[in-house]
This record gives structure tokens, sequence and C-alpha cells, in this order.
């Protein structure tokens, strides 16, 4: 049984949000969020990424920074630039983008599904960023940002999402990088009540995007609950907001590795030894696409060459063993390039797909980096595999497009 539940969710007026909204936190500099803010004061970043307002940009760890973001999350509330609606709601939040449009639910789920793993994870968390996200959901007393999860398809959701879209969203624009983005408020109290009881028959949400945020949150929440010597369990802070997608609405699309050296091996050297794991064909000077599963493509001293892993390299019957992501780290990275530790390493470097092919060009002719290996996206059937079986998957397997915009609504924990 999966727990969700409506809420009184703090909105910026139509008429303002394009100038509220922002990407997530996580996704640009502060250097690059100062620009984008620049000359707008009702921007979201002064209150997710707040080391902007000082006049040198301040380590963003700073307690004055923390200090900052609550200080402005309550000036947008008195200046009227984020209002509370008066009841407790849902609300549909679409993204279209390179003409597919993907409709999720923003719902509050709750910390004991996430304790006992009923909110199912791919990834593994770095205890200094949930640190940081655990300051900045204390200090605002609110989850300011969404954290992004999938749950497997349910023909009545979608038939309900499908009506209420038929009516006039709440906000519909377009932002700078070309993806619209369309709300909904849902009022009604039976489409409320069937959508709770909707989610309660399915067995699990899984995290797509949003590990580091969903754990900060869990746990302030457990925090309050502990603190609190009148706990029940009904309160606010047992949960947390998420926009929920039906996985196969989600697109995952490849995220990509540069090497800055070949551990002391030449070129030639190197493609021998990849001969032993993989056959090898040369396909000119322009990098392409990997053609399917395991099947990389990889770029090195102005040539790209195809690799097709052979069959005693995965395990079709591992939900991790037959990862590319996990055949490039075993067979390329480790055992060639005497890379082990992907989260440490300082010779590796990754490249979302959404930058495309091209940057990985770029980056190896620039002399910058050595080796470009390109790599067939994961699926989401893979994703929700793993995360069934309790597994962790390999670090910067997964590049969910379009994020989520942070702003157009957001959950206070009182």
């Amino acid at each position: 049984m999966t727990v969700i539940k409506p809420f009184k969710g703090v909105r910026p007026p139509k008429s303002i949000v394009r100038e509220v909204v922002s990407r997530p936190y996580d996704v640009l500099s502060s250097l690059e969020a100062r620009l984008e803010a620049e000359g707008n004061e009702k921007s979201l970043y002064r209150i997710i990424k707040p080391e902007i307002d000082f006049e040198t940009i301040m380590d963003e760890h700073h307690p004055d920074v923390y200090k900052r973001a609550v200080e402005n999350f309550n000036k947008f509330q008195e200046k009227g630039w984020l209002l509370q609606d008066p009841e407790e709601y849902y609300y549909v939040y679409a993204q279209t983008m390179n003409g597919k449009t993907q409709y999720g639910l923003v719902v509050c789920a709750c910390v004991e599904d996430y304790m006992n793993g009923r909110i199912k994870k791919h990834e593994l968390t770095r205890r200094d960023k949930e640190e940081d996200r655990m300051k900045h959901v204390r200090i605002n007393n609110a989850n300011i940002e969404p954290v992004f999860f999938a749950y497997p398809d349910n023909r009545e959701l979608d038939e309900t999402v499908k009506r209420i879209v038929a009516g006039e969203a709440e906000y519909d624009f377009t932002s700078n990088d070309g993806v619209g983005h369309h709300f909904w408020v849902i009022k009604d109290k039976n489409d409320i009540g069937r959508i709770t009881e909707l989610f309660a028959a399915i067995p699990g949400l899984y995290i797509a995007d949003g590990h580091h945020r969903s754990a900060a949150a869990a746990l302030v929440g457990a925090e309050k609950a502990k603190q609190n010597p009148n706990h029940k369990g009904d309160e606010e802070y047992n949960f947390f907001m998420a926009v929920c997608f039906p996985g196969t609405q989600l697109n995952i699309i490849d995220y990509n590795r540069l090497v800055k050296d070949l551990n002391g091996l030449t070129a030639g050297k190197f493609l021998e030894k990849l001969k032993v794991r993989f056959s090898i064909e040369e396909k000119g000077t322009d990098i392409v696409s990997p053609a399917g599963l395991h099947n990389f493509s990889i770029y090195l001293e102005g040539k790209c060459y195809s690799l097709t892993a052979r069959p005693e390299t995965y395990d079709d019957n591992d939900p991790i063993g037959v990862l590319d992501v996990t055949i490039s780290s075993k067979y390329i990275l480790d055992e060639i390039l005497g890379i082990k530790d992907l989260r440490s390493d300082k010779r590796i470097d990754f490249v979302g797909g959404i930058r495309g092919l091209g940057e990985l060009k770029k980056r190896v002719d620039s002399g910058e980096m050595k080796l470009a290996i390109a790599l067939y996206p994961v699926t989401m059937k893979q994703l929700m595999d793993i995360a069934d079986s309790g597994n962790i998957m390999p670090p910067k397997t997964t590049w969910f497009e379009p994020k989520l915009r942070s702003g157009l609504v957001i959950h206070k924990l009182d």
C-alpha cells in the first residue's frame, strides 16, 4: 500500500509564474544561477541558491546562506509572490519536449514509505549532499523543490488525468530551453479521494531523479517526529512533495563518459586490449550513437569505433550485470584503464546525453580528454527491475529529461 495525500500548495500567482520558477538547484552553478536571476528579484534561485544574493558569491554551505534562504522565502510570501492554497489539493504537472508530453501528479508522499522501502531507490546518496538539503528543508520548514517519482502504469489514473487536463490549465508556458510546462489544480473532492485510493493499490513508487532531495525530506520528517512528544503520524512533516509520472511516459537518455588518459597505453595498444572483450569496427571521424544494448561508441584520436560486447561479458539474468554501464565500468574503465571508483577518480568525467555527442567529440579534440565512451541508455524497466531487487545502479547511470521546474508549487511542513 502506497500512502499519498493532497496538500495546501504554496504557489505563484498566474501573472508572475514565469518570473518565479527556475531550474532545479543542482543542474547549474551559482554563477549560472546569478546570471539567470539578474534583474529579477522574484526568481526562486534567491531561495534555492541564495548565495547569489551576496556581493561576492558566498560559499553555498555558509550559515548566512541558509539564513538568507528563509529570509527570502518569507519575503516572497509577504509580497504575495507565493500564496498558499486555501485547501488541500492534488495537482497535475505536464511537460512537453520534442513534441512528447508526460503527465505527472503532484502529491505528498509518505516519509514512512521511504524509510520502509516502498519508495524505491536505485542510487546511493552522499551524506554531505543529504546534509545540505536537510539544512535547507529544516530552515525553510518546507519542501521548496519536488522530487521526481515514477509509478507502474494505472489505466484509471491515466483516464482521470486525461479528463482533468481537458480543462484550462492554471499555468501554461514554455521555458527558455523550449520545454512546455502545463499545470492544473485538482479541487474536486471525489477526484482527490479516488486518486488517493488508486495510489493505495500501487505496491511502490520509484525515485527517478532526486535521491538526495528524497533522503533529505524523509530524514527531516523523521527528525521532527522524534522531536514531537505528541507525535501522531498525520502531521504535515510526515509527508514530502513529489511529482509522480507513469513509468512508460518517461524517457531516460544516455549518460556518457570522458577519460583524461589511457593509463600509460598508446591508442593502438588500448584498442588491442579492447578486442579481448569486444568486437570492434571503425566508423569514421564523427562519433555515432550506439546501435543498441551492449553496443558502445568510443572516440579516440579523431576516430570513432563501434564496440559490441562479447556474450561472456554480461549476464541477461542479472539486473546489474546486464547493464552497459556495468560492462563498460568493469571491462574498459577498471580492467584496462585502472579506474575503479567512479565517484572519486579525478580521471573520469560524465556528460548527460542532453548535451549531445558533439560535446564528447569537442572535449576529446580539444585535448582536455583522451577518450569518450558513449553508452546506450538504460530503460525504465531496467531501472524498476533493479529497484525491485534491492540493488543499486553504478554511479552516473540515468539522466532524465526534461527536468522538473522548481517553484510551480511548494509544500510547507506545518
